[in-house]
């Protein structure tokens, strides 16, 4: 059985199974989750609500968080290559020295997101900061 907890130890959403890859998050509530460094690779989180959660370190390679809600979470070196974010709410995330390349950034909002050392494949840097006014160091 898997647990999920707040940034308080609260239990907020617990699966029978011992992979998330196969739990139904479809819309979920896991605001503040702390899912650092959780194996969260080619998980379905569309239109989940992750607001302030902790992401730092995850892997979130080729995960759907389409229209998901991320604002105000911490994806420090999260692995987001090939994830597929159209659509979500980055507003004010820390996406520091996470990987992005080969990621759907499509419709995303990243108003106040921190852009700084993420990895980008070649003409991504450029799509963004023409897309979406970004700044991006390295």
């Amino acid at each position: 059985m898997i647990e999920i907890n707040n940034k308080h130890g609260k239990v907020i959403y617990t699966y029978d199974g011992n992979d998330l890859r196969d739990a139904d998050l479809l819309g979920e509530g896991l605001y503040g989750a702390n899912l650092s460094g959780a194996d969260l690779h080619g998980v379905d989180l569309r239109e989940v609500d992750l607001r302030n959660a902790n992401l730092r370190g995850a892997n979130l390679f080729g995960a759907d968080l389409r229209n998901a809600d991320l604002r105000g979470a911490d994806l420090l070196g999260a692995n987001l290559f090939g994830a597929n974010l159209s659509g979500a709410d980055l507003h004010g995330v820390d996406l520091r020295n996470a990987d992005l390349r080969k990621a759907d950034l499509s419709g995303a909002y990243l108003s106040g997101a921190n852009l700084r050392g993420v990895k980008l494949r070649s003409g991504q840097r450029e799509d963004l900061i023409s897309a979406f006014g970004c700044i991006v160091t390295e």
